[in-house]
């Protein structure tokens, strides 16, 4: 009997880079809304200029309570990603947040296509994704910057050295 699906599949051949970022905002408290809403603006004005890389940018819904929505991206490797972790406004967004989660909590887990995962969760008060099987453990050494965390050299500094956030 002939199926009636309509079965497609992609050709990812001219992406041997590929990474995919899944991000997401969590509201840990009421004023956390604020936070939540505001970040959601400065991330759709940035992806808005298109920064080098990016090849897709899509928001995704994890659940309304609690509030947790945020994003799916594709970048076409890893040093344009970090390079757009690195460049203004983000950076200073990041270190805004890293200062003060404003009753929010934040993470992300990227995948690669040339193997190796990582994720970071800053502030989420229960596992999820990764966390929940894995098992969460404090992003310190060798596990404070995503490169590290999939295992790639980066000769770029970090946004924020891990001197920085905890000993300031």
């Amino acid at each position: 009997m002939p199926t009636r699906v309509n079965r497609q599949t992609v050709d990812l051949s001219a992406y041997p880079d590929l990474m995919v970022l899944y991000l997401g905002m969590r509201v840990n408290r009421l004023y956390g809304i604020r936070t939540f809403f505001s970040f959601g603006r400065k991330i759709s004005e940035s992806v808005a200029g298109k920064p080098d890389g990016l090849l897709l940018h899509e928001p995704v819904y994890y659940s309304f309570f609690p509030m947790n929505m945020g994003m799916r991206q594709y970048w076409r490797d890893l040093p344009s990603l970090l390079a757009f972790a690195r460049s203004e406004p983000h950076r200073d967004w990041w270190l805004g947040f890293l200062r003060d989660s404003g009753g929010t909590g934040f993470w992300h887990e990227t995948y690669s296509v040339k193997g190796g995962m990582e994720a970071v969760y800053d502030d989420v008060p229960k596992p999820l994704g990764f966390g929940r099987f894995a098992g969460i453990q404090r992003a310190r050494g060798p596990m404070f910057g995503s490169a590290a965390r999939l295992r790639r050299s980066d000769d770029g500094s970090p946004v924020l050295s891990e001197t920085d956030l905890y000993e300031s």
